[in-house]
């Protein structure tokens, strides 16, 4: 019985299908002041790159915005595009903090994932982006 679970696979996708390119911005008519978003969401999934089971966390993207802010549907399809790529958890958390600072260019940003037991463990991934603006 143990072998028909060894032999199941599920369909990865690689990190080509998570789609920058949707991401919008608008314009932010507050630089100089020392506004913080925090956006979180408890739907982010993506998946075990050797098991391809579903890797959920809680995600949370704060950053003070310099020019620019995310459009909100633009990043909700643009996480909702790592819903079946094999990506480890430590990748996703500096994938997307690196495709939104690359975006939006904000005075600071940091991007924590709390990802749902494991095997018995948790996992909290962050990462963090300084702007060096003149």
């Amino acid at each position: 019985m143990k072998d028909k679970y060894l032999k199941k696979r599920f369909d990865i996708l690689s990190e080509d299908n998570i789609d920058f390119s949707i991401l919008e911005t608008m314009d932010f008519k507050y630089p100089a002041g020392n506004t913080v978003l925090t956006i979180r969401t408890k739907e982010f999934t993506s998946v075990c790159p050797w098991t391809g089971l579903p890797d959920t966390a809680e995600l949370l993207i704060t950053y003070s915005p310099f020019k620019k802010l995310v459009e909100m549907k633009s990043l909700k399809y643009y996480l909702l595009s790592f819903r079946n790529v094999g990506i480890l958890q430590e990748h996703v958390v500096n994938r997307i903090i690196n495709d939104l600072s690359t975006l939006l260019k904000p005075k600071y940003m940091e991007v924590e994932a709390r990802f749902e037991s494991r095997g018995g463990l948790d996992t909290v991934v962050k990462a963090d982006y300084q702007n060096k603006i003149k």
